[in-house]
């Protein structure tokens, strides 16, 4: 953990208290039971896919207000930070969002505007688009690289980057999936300044 040059997070439920309730949000769009969101959206026809994108732009900014920080988070980015680490957020919500939640965490200015990737600027998790393009800025290999998020859709994309990975506040271990499993952003910061392999 020590040798890595690039941290890669998820925003909700990483570094931010979980705030989405998806079975909720499934129902107020219409999205049938047990889909994934995005990827229902991205078959629909391109109107009707127009307007419940719009709509889940809508509630998504809606809970950018009430956003509130992890356990540890804001410490573990500035260490990183300090410790001259590249710094990435990955995450299937708007940017705009991420950027503001990071404002109210106290640490954007930790992250370069770019290193921000939300679902329109990268395809979503499990994709490993994202994680590509950041690495391909930063000059890294994905053996440098960490991705850390509390969902298998983090580890998946981390994985097929050829990143390590790391699960955070999570019951479900994945363990196929997870080279590191903590309980939060303080766990993680202790993990990593132990130098712990």
């Amino acid at each position: 953990m020590q040798r890595l040059r690039g941290w890669i997070f998820d925003l909700d439920g990483t570094l931010t208290i979980a705030q989405h309730d998806f079975p909720a949000i499934r129902r107020e769009l219409g999205i049938p039971a047990g889909e994934d969101i995005l990827d229902y959206l991205a078959n629909l026809p391109a109107a009707e896919r127009l307007e419940l994108s719009a709509r889940l732009d809508a509630i998504e900014l809606r809970l950018a207000h009430s956003v509130r920080p992890a356990l540890g988070a804001a410490e573990l980015i500035r260490h990183l930070h300090a410790d001259g680490r590249k710094l990435g957020i990955l995450t299937r919500n708007l940017r705009s969002v991420a950027m503001s939640s990071l404002e109210v965490l106290g640490v954007l200015d930790c992250f370069a505007p770019a290193d921000i990737l939300g679902r329109e600027e990268a395809l979503p998790k499990p994709d490993p688009d994202g994680i590509r393009r950041l690495l391909a800025a930063w000059g890294l290999t994905g053996a440098e690289a960490v991705m850390v998020g509390d969902f298998r859709f983090d580890l998946e994309a981390g994985r097929a980057a050829g990143c390590r990975t790391c699960l955070i506040n999570s019951d479900n271990p994945w363990p196929a999936l997870a080279d590191w499993h903590v309980g939060d952003c303080s766990a993680l910061l202790a993990h990593k300044c132990a130098g712990l392999p």
